[in-house]
């Protein structure tokens, strides 16, 4: 629909063969040859987690279709405990929508997820976007400590959670991140519902199994051929950095993007710039 933004797009459902009814929005840009752009979220996020303003500067030129998986928020079922079957999953519901071809966009979970669908789906994708996020048997986030493990781990989220997970220490980053927040409780009607602690529970026993370090599981990355952007802000503490440049040395075509002054949400410190950079690279 004309006009449509992350505000005001419907909540949509949607059953597939596998029996879940999926909760999702799809808006944006169809007036183009552009293939839509699927987004596959982060730990514990729901729809309304994704930034406006990096959605809607993305959705200027393109259709995007934003998905809450199996058991997350509005999506029936029971989250699975490890990325494999979240990307069966994912691509159940991209075949209920009978897409036949499709670019990705992967936020750090659902960059593990992404990668998992370019697997078994080669022939669908284009190009993907993989921000924030580490391939499989990579280093140091194979179990939170500290203060990462207390801010994930918590029952009831609050502003602080995100804070310290998303954004660096700085007064700058901190001040983006309050930003943020405002922008994402900004939608007053049909909000999603919020995601549960069985979620929290099953999606963090994911990462962690993805995060087991295991150098021979990089040589997966050679069968993902497709043009990629890999993009993360330059102290990411949630999945660190350095998994970034572990990906763009292991896929065969990658371009690599750091952000400054920026953690694990930088795409949320700079969503229309990272919007931007999302546009000019699928448009190639």
């Amino acid at each position: 629909m004309p006009g449509t933004t992350m505000l005001t797009a419907p909540n949509e459902t949607i059953e597939a063969r596998n029996g879940i009814r999926y909760t999702y929005r799809r808006f944006g840009n169809t007036g183009t040859s552009a293939l839509p752009l699927v987004f596959l979220q982060h730990y514990r996020g729901n729809l309304d987690n994704w930034d406006p303003v990096l959605i809607d500067t993305i959705a200027e030129q393109r259709e995007v279709i934003l998905l809450d998986n199996t058991g997350v928020a509005g999506s029936t079922g029971t989250v699975p405990s490890t990325v494999e079957p979240m990307a069966v999953d994912a691509v159940a519901f991209l075949d209920a929508l009978r897409l036949a071809r499709y670019d990705l966009f992967g936020f750090s979970l659902g960059g593990f997820v992404a990668q998992e669908v370019a697997l078994i789906r080669p022939h669908q994708i284009r190009r993907i976007v993989l921000s924030g996020t580490a391939p499989k048997g990579g280093r140091g986030f194979h179990g939170w400590r500290g203060e990462m493990l207390a801010a994930a781990n918590y029952e009831e989220s609050g502003p602080e959670n995100l804070l310290t997970l998303f954004f660096e220490r700085t007064e700058s980053s901190r001040a983006k991140g309050m930003e943020f927040v405002q922008r994402i409780f900004s939608r007053d009607k049909d909000r999603d519902e919020a995601t549960d602690l069985a979620t929290r529970d099953a999606q963090i026993t994911a990462i962690a199994t993805w995060g087991i370090p295991d150098p021979a599981q990089l040589g997966r990355l050679a069968h993902i051929p497709f043009p990629t952007l890999v993009a993360n802000g330059d102290n990411d503490r949630m999945i660190p950095t350095e998994n970034t440049y572990l990906l763009g040395r292991h896929l065969p075509n990658a371009r690599i993007s750091i952000y400054p002054d920026a953690g694990h949400g930088f795409l949320f410190q700079y969503p229309a710039e990272f919007g931007a950079e999302t546009n000019e690279f699928l448009g190639q």
